[in-house]
């Protein structure tokens, strides 16, 4: 488990009981956040957060379009899952053989593309804080910047330059060709060392679980945001190296001298 949780007070810590109404981060000890060699970054709940539901409702609506079958997403773990994932969950919950599915499987994913294109105009999407100064100190530190996300390219983008950050990313991993988290992570990683260096230091930023295991399991550091759908304490129990409750809190935070 990691150490008690401490709080940054203009340089000074205390216990995070005693001042509840604190930014609060934890860092493991000798890890400095904004020192690696390049970074990470989920998308939704760690970058921005989506209020309309174009790209939920894509899923139904374009396995209805391609299949002719009406499904739900009921029991389905959005948080932190990908694309094809959420899709794989859908039809294992309803108990459908992947022989009736798979070979439909691509044309479902394009459609869901085109779907949320032609509905981009009814999105609603809010920047997270402290994200663009965020970017901006990594990226004047020289840090490589990339998405790693659960979307499909095509969606992934589209809500970036939505919220105007397309610009501070030179790479992105995406999950059309990996269902796993895990291997969307392997493949940004791989992506990132092709901009940093092969022997660069790569960090995951991201806001669930699913983002810190995938980093361990990838034998990366990992950098938990309670901006999306767990709270800090939940994050704190996947033990990630840095965890903040959002990123104006994490840049505030000194590093170790």
């Amino acid at each position: 488990m990691p150490r008690p949780v401490l709080l940054w007070i203009k340089g000074q810590t205390t216990d995070v009981a005693s001042t509840q109404s604190q930014p609060s981060v934890f860092a493991r000890e000798g890890f400095r956040w904004d020192a690696q060699d390049a970074y990470l970054f989920d998308i939704d709940g760690t970058l921005l957060r989506c209020r309309d539901r174009v790209h939920v409702n894509a899923f139904l609506s374009s396995v209805r379009t391609v299949m002719g079958r009406d499904f739900s997403l009921d029991g389905v773990t959005l948080s932190g899952n990908t694309d094809p994932g959420i899709l794989h969950d859908v039809f294992r919950l309803a108990a459908l053989e992947a022989a009736h599915w798979e070979p439909h499987f691509e044309a479902i994913l394009q459609r869901m593309r085109d779907d949320v294109v032609a509905r981009s105009h009814e999105m609603k999407i809010d920047k997270m804080p402290g994200v663009d100064d965020t970017l901006q100190h990594l990226q004047s530190r020289g840090a490589a910047l990339g998405i790693a996300t659960g979307n499909l390219e095509t969606i992934g983008w589209l809500k970036v330059e939505y919220v105007g950050l397309r610009h501070w990313f030179t790479f992105g991993g995406f999950s059309d060709r990996f269902p796993a988290r895990v291997d969307m992570i392997a493949h940004a990683a791989q992506k990132a060392r092709s901009f940093a260096g092969l022997r660069a230091s790569v960090c995951v930023v991201g806001d669930t679980p699913s983002d810190i295991a995938a980093a361990r399991a990838n034998r990366l550091p990992a950098i938990a945001v309670a901006t999306g759908n767990y709270t800090f304490e939940q994050l704190m129990e996947h033990s990630p190296d840095v965890c903040a409750v959002n990123l104006l809190a994490l840049l505030a935070t000194p590093g170790p001298q």
